[in-house]
Formats: C-alpha cells, sequence, structure tokens
C-alpha cells in the first residue's frame, strides 16, 4: 500500500434536526445548501463509504482499500467487514430523537448484523442552556416507561446533564438517549446505523400513526440497557505544555482524544492501528510524513493508515484537532493514565476501560 493521510468524500443526511450549524459555526465550505444536520467524514457503511479525494488512491473507496489493504491501513492482524469506525460532524440544532442503538449481542441475534453501535459525542460548540438527557433512572417499570413516551415526558425516566463545548459523553450500545437544541458535536462510533425510536414521529419529522408509535416504542424497551449513566466528562490531561492532549473517552471499540498545537507535534508510528484525524479549529494544518506533505482544512477529517510510520502535525497557528483510534485499553489508556497519576475512578470515567 502506497500510504499517506487519505482524505475522502463526505456522505449528508438532511435529518429534521439539523440546520446550518456545520458549515457557519464549524466552518465546512463546501457543505451543500439547506439543512446539514450531519456530515459523515469517514464512513465505510455500506453506501456511505466514502471515496478517496487525494492522492494514488483518488477515486477508490474506503471500503475497497479495507478490503485489499487491511493490515497497512487498519493496523497489524486485523480482519472485519469494514473500516471499524464512523466520524460524522452532527449539527442538533433542534433536539435529537430520543432513541437507543442495538448493542454487539442484540445487533448479531436479532437483526443480523456483525456488530452494533456504541457512540461517543465530543461537544464542539453548544449553548449555555444546552443539555443532554441519557440513561434510564433505576427502579422504573416498563409501563412507567411506556407512560412517559406517550406523554413525551422524557424528564420523568431519564437524567438531564448541562453540556459545553470540550465535554465528552460515551454512549454505550442499548442506552436511551438524546441531546440538543443548539448543540454541534464530532460523533465517534460503531460502523452501524441500528436505532430505535420511542418519539413519535421520523428522522425527517414526519408524524407517525399510533400504531407504528407504538410498535417503535415496544422495539426500543426490547433492546434498552438500564446499566450504564452516560455523563458529560473534561476528560483527563496527558500533555499541557505548548501542546495540549486530552484524553475524552475510551473503550473496546474506540478512544478519542482532543489536541490543541501550538507547536509541531510528531507522531511516532503505529503499526497495529490507524489514526482519524478532525480538523475542528480555524486554521489548516499540515501532516509531513516520509513521502510528502499533505494539508487537512478547516473542518477536513483523514485517515492516518497503521503503516504509514512517523507524521509531523504543523499547526499554522493554533490547532484544533479531534484524533481517534481503536486502542490496545491497557496500553494505550490504562498505563499512560496511571503514570500521569489519575486514579483508577477517574480512568474508569472516561467509558468501559475495564478495569
Amino acid at each position: 500500500m502506497e500510504t499517506y493521510p487519505l482524505k475522502l468524500s463526505y456522505h449528508v443526511r438532511d435529518y429534521y434536526f439539523g440546520e446550518r450549524l456545520i458549515p457557519e459555526v464549524l466552518g465546512k465550505k463546501d457543505a451543500p445548501d439547506g439543512v446539514v444536520a450531519e456530515t459523515w467524514e469517514i464512513s465505510d457503511y455500506r453506501e456511505t463509504t466514502g471515496t478517496v479525494a487525494n492522492g494514488p488512491y483518488a477515486g477508490r473507496t474506503l471500503h475497497e482499500l479495507v478490503e485489499k489493504f487491511p493490515d497497512e491501513l487498519v493496523g497489524e492482524g486485523w480482519s472485519g467487514p469494514h473500516f471499524p469506525l464512523l466520524i460524522k460532524f452532527l449539527d442538533a440544532s433542534k433536539m435529537l430523537p430520543v432513541h437507543l442503538h442495538a448493542d454487539d449481542a442484540t445487533a448479531r441475534e436479532k437483526h443480523d448484523e456483525p456488530h452494533g453501535k456504541t457512540e461517543a459525542w465530543h461537544i464542539l460548540w453548544a449553548a449555555d442552556d444546552a443539555t443532554i438527557l441519557a440513561g434510564v433512572e433505576s427502579g422504573l417499570s416498563r409501563e412507567d416507561l411506556i407512560e412517559a413516551f406517550k406523554a413525551q415526558d422524557y424528564d420523568a425516566v431519564m437524567p438531564r446533564h448541562g453540556i459545553r463545548a470540550g465535554d465528552t459523553v460515551y454512549v454505550p450500545g442499548g442506552i436511551l438517549h438524546t441531546f440538543g437544541p443548539d448543540t454541534l458535536i464530532l460523533e465517534v462510533q460503531q460502523t452501524s446505523d441500528l436505532g430505535q425510536f420511542v418519539m413519535p414521529f421520523d428522522l425527517y419529522g414526519n408524524r407517525l400513526e399510533e400504531e407504528e408509535w407504538d410498535a417503535n416504542i415496544e422495539a426500543t424497551l426490547d433492546e434498552l440497557k438500564t446499566d450504564y449513566l452516560p455523563h458529560p466528562n473534561p476528560g483527563l490531561v496527558l500533555g499541557d505544555a505548548a501542546n495540549r492532549r486530552v484524553l475524552c473517552c475510551a473503550g473496546p471499540h474506540f478512544a478519542l482524544e482532543h489536541w490543541t498545537l501550538a507547536e509541531t507535534h510528531t507522531e511516532p508510528s503505529h503499526p497495529r492501528r490507524f489514526l482519524t484525524l478532525s480538523n475542528v479549529g480555524e486554521e489548516p494544518v499540515e501532516l509531513a510524513y516520509e513521502g510528502g506533505s499533505e494539508a487537512l482544512g478547516r473542518a477536513e477529517s483523514c485517515v492516518l493508515p497503521a503503516a504509514i510510520g512517523e507524521v509531523r502535525i504543523i499547526p499554522t497557528r493554533e490547532a484544533s484537532l479531534v484524533v481517534c483510534y481503536v486502542p490496545d485499553l491497557e496500553s494505550d489508556v490504562i498505563g499512560p493514565l496511571r503514570e500521569a497519576g489519575y486514579p483508577d475512578e477517574e480512568i474508569r470515567a472516561l467509558g468501559e476501560v475495564g478495569i
């Protein structure tokens, strides 16, 4: 494989909850007109798989490269049906539907899919009064939940938390959730689009017939998990000099970090894992690697293949990057955080780290 930063075409969804935050606040200049609720920046999900926009593989799909170069692209020893992460920007100008995504076991047993959808939201911008609803309160019966959903009284059964820019919320599969209005996020998730909803309308705002609404509620309750309560977390700082690295969340499927770079950062070789980079700052950055360099503009994303070797990330002024990867939890997360002096309680709060 010829290894270089892979920039991809992105997929747009115009769901009812979005408006124009992605182009107007985040600065995605080539976004289409009208509602831009989500841009799937890095995706290998079915028809949304991205097409390489730069370099020798221009015109090839991410899925083609994953199939042809699994070790070089994703990581040594990796195998799977598709690229393991989906990265998106999401505009919740309006409140998202109250919904959940299947966990791995449910996805395999009920939907004949290879895995479910654990996700995390990294808050890029939020109004002062922006909140999330996530998880369900303890001690509630199925009847209690149905009553609240039919009344659209979600606060009666779900904890609400305020959020602000820089927070991250880790949401395992099976956990009921929503957020917004007036919120802009980067979402990292498993490559899946399974979902169950309890709202009386669909993702485009169309009112459902009562029978369909009731069936959706029942299907959601059949997949509901109550063993995890998501909370906004500011993350744990691992580097805080000219360049600041914050480990924001982690679990078996992904880790998410936010890097603020005032100086050139040299990222060492990671032959066992790729990195995704999303530029959420106001200036482009240069990615210099053995074979050349690539600019990553405002609100652009790319994949650094596992075999790319050392990469120097050179900011124009101050750079702001969200970085995602599939971690070895012990060596990438637990070990470095313990070495930095963080207690296990704070490490566990990042998500599902297994301690």
